[in-house]
């Protein structure tokens, strides 16, 4: 098993920037990707960008350019640094994992921090 911790949501200011962190633990070895989803009220669920061992990166299109992923030394945390938020980036942001090289296969999730951007 996988359990994901995340930390770093929090209320900021358009054009503001916020990092998100999250922390892996359990059977780590194992893990192959790892990723931020968001859901934003009364919308679907939606990755925002993965990470692979393999090196694969890729985002969302609404956040390329601003947002970028990357992963500790020890492979047990993800990051995600979100500069020139924008109010549409609200939403909260859950952390995934898998074991498999694709995210959306056998994910595990984390409980998801809150993140606000006022206008």
């Amino acid at each position: 098993q996988v359990q994901l911790v995340e930390s770093g949501g929090g209320l900021v200011q358009a054009g503001g920037s916020l990092r998100l962190s999250c922390a892996a633990s359990g059977t780590i070895f194992s893990i192959n990707a790892m990723g931020w989803y968001r859901q934003a009220p009364g919308k679907q669920r939606e990755l925002v960008a993965v990470i692979t061992n393999s090196g694969y990166i890729n985002y969302l299109d609404s956040v390329k350019g601003r947002f970028t992923i990357s992963r500790g030394n020890a492979k047990n945390m993800v990051y995600l640094q979100m500069n020139s938020l924008k109010p549409e980036d609200t939403a909260v942001y859950y952390c995934a994992a898998s074991k498999t090289g694709t995210i959306t296969i056998n994910t595990y999730w984390g409980q998801g921090t809150q993140v606000t951007v006022s206008s």
